[in-house]
Order: C-alpha cells, then structure tokens, then sequence
C-alpha cells in the first residue's frame, strides 16, 4: 500500500489530473502541443544534463543491465512481428510496425518520472543509459524492416544520414552527451548553470505525466482490438517478465538497476510507433489502438510491478 499511495498515485494522478483537463475542454491541444514541446525540447533535456553531469559514471559500461533490457525488446518486437502475420496476415512492413509497437515503450513521458520518483537520484544512471540506446536501437530496426519490405533502395539509403541528423537535432540525445561529457571530464557547473538548470529540470516530471494525461484523449480504440491487446499484453506483461528473468538468471545485474530496467519495460507503448506507422500508413489503427490501451491498463500493471520489485 505505501508504494501505490508513494510513488503510483502521485504520478498516475498528475496523468489523470491532465487527462480530465482535456477531456472536459479546459486544456487545448494546441495547449498540450505547446507543452509537450516544453518537456521534450527544454525541461527534460536540462533534467538529463544536470542528472548526468553531477553523475559518478562507472569504469565499465554495465552490458548487462543494455543487454537484459534490449534482448527482451528483441524477443518482444519477434513475438510482435508473428502476432501481426497470424493475426491479420500482414506484410513485412505491417509485421515490423506490429513488433515495435510491442517493443518500444514511453520511457521518457512516463519512465523518467515514475523511475526517479521510486527510487530517486540513484536510479539517474540505469535510467539514462537505457534511454540514450531506446529510440537508436528500436525506431532505426523498425524503420529498416519497412524499408526493405517497402523495396526501397532510396530509403535505406539515406537512413544513415537520417540517423545523423536526428541524433544531432534531438534535445534529449544533446542533453545526455553534454551530461556525460561534462561527467567524463569531471568538469564543475558554473552556479548560475546548475541553478537554472535544477529549476527547469524541477518541471520535467509534473510537466512530462500532465502532458501524457493531455494527450491521450487523442487516441482511442481505433479497430484491430485483438491484435492490439496482444501488443499490450506482450508490452505490459511479456516484456517487464524477459527482462526480469535476464537480468537474474543470465547477467549479472546490480539491484538497481534491474529494477530501472524492469520498469521502463513495463511503461505503455510510445506515441513514437504511432508516428512511425503513420509515416508508413500501415498499421496505424493497431499503433493507435495499443497506445490508449497500454497507457489506460499501465496504471494497474505499473503498480503491480513496482509492488513486486520493491517488496522482493
């Protein structure tokens, strides 16, 4: 009871506090566009900054913390690829939206804040770490798989270059490298830095779940619904359980972090499928359709996850 009334009630109730605000009309979607602007271009990259930069980083890179938690998105997106063949008989290009919208999860709307406020500045590291690969990893391998089943030469070959330039124009990855270089070379935050920076990143978590809550009145159950539960039992369940069990009974894991590692795979699908797919147009009802599923039933099975991982 006191992990629900600590840490899932005040995150999932800044969500829900947001939710009603745009549903009743008192929150636009111009106003949660502004807003989620604010949380993705400024607020949680300066979080990300700051976190990073006054991080210890390890000598060793913790391979087993990336691996449990990238090896169960694999296996996830697999399993999420065959449900779209059996299910509705897709092409490769549907069966590659179908397996990461089962894989790729909203680490960052949901992620960063539910993470930090379980387990606090300890948990800056593990989180991080995860969500520099998260987006790389993921939307590139799906991006591929479309391409090539799409026949796509020009495509493919322009993905690198692609690649590049949404690494280098993504406020989240900038935030992350500038952290860890300054981290890497032990370099001080000039005061006025570090008391701006605390300031915005103080925004990040009430803003980032507000803005989650705002807009999800945006997607709906929007057909596929069988296809689409499949998706989110393979997101909310499968894939929080294949990393829990790598990163126990095959790598060596600290604590922490395969606790950090387990959440974040238990987070609902992020809006990044849905724009992926609508990219594509093909499968946009099942991305549609598993987001507002994912996001709705995360509030039960976050829970449950966290009560299980914090009592162990």
């Amino acid at each position: 009871m006191e992990v629900i009334l600590d840490i899932i009630l005040p995150v999932f109730g800044v969500m829900l506090i947001g939710y009603g605000a745009a549903r009743l009309g008192f929150f636009s979607d111009s106003a949660c566009a502004g807003l989620t602007t604010f949380v993705f271009n400024f607020a949680i990259p300066v979080m990300l900054f700051r976190s990073l930069a006054t991080t210890d980083l390890p000598s060793v890179l913790p391979w087993g913390h990336l691996l449990s938690f990238y090896l169960g998105a694999a296996v996830v997106a697999a399993l999420g690829m065959a449900v779209g063949r059996v299910v509705r008989q897709r092409a490769l290009d549907g069966q590659g939206i179908v397996g990461l919208t089962a894989g790729y999860g909203n680490t960052v709307l949901i992620g960063v804040p539910l993470v930090l406020t379980a387990f606090g500045d300890e948990a800056t590291l593990p989180l991080f770490l995860i969500i520099a690969f998260h987006s790389a990893l993921l939307i590139t391998s799906g991006t591929v798989i479309v391409e090539l089943a799409q026949g796509s030469q020009a495509g493919l070959r322009k993905l690198p270059l692609n690649l590049f330039k949404a690494f280098a124009t993504n406020p989240i990855i900038v935030g992350l490298m500038a952290g860890l270089a300054v981290a890497a070379f032990s370099l001080p935050l000039p005061k006025p830095v570090d008391d701006i920076s605390r300031l915005l990143g103080t925004a990040a978590a009430p803003c980032a779940l507000f803005a989650m809550g705002a807009a999800l009145p945006q997607y709906r159950i929007a057909g596929n619904v069988l296809e689409s539960s499949l998706v989110a039992i393979l997101k909310l369940a499968m894939h929080p359980l294949l990393v829990w069990l790598l990163a126990t009974h095959v790598f060596t894991v600290d604590p922490l972090h395969k606790q950090v590692a387990v959440i974040l795979a238990a987070t609902p699908v992020g809006a990044n499928a849905y724009l992926l797919a609508a990219r594509y147009n093909v499968g946009t009802a099942t991305t549609t359709t598993a987001v507002f599923l994912t996001t709705a039933a995360s509030m039960i099975t976050l829970s449950i996850v966290l009560v299980l991982i914090v009592v162990q």
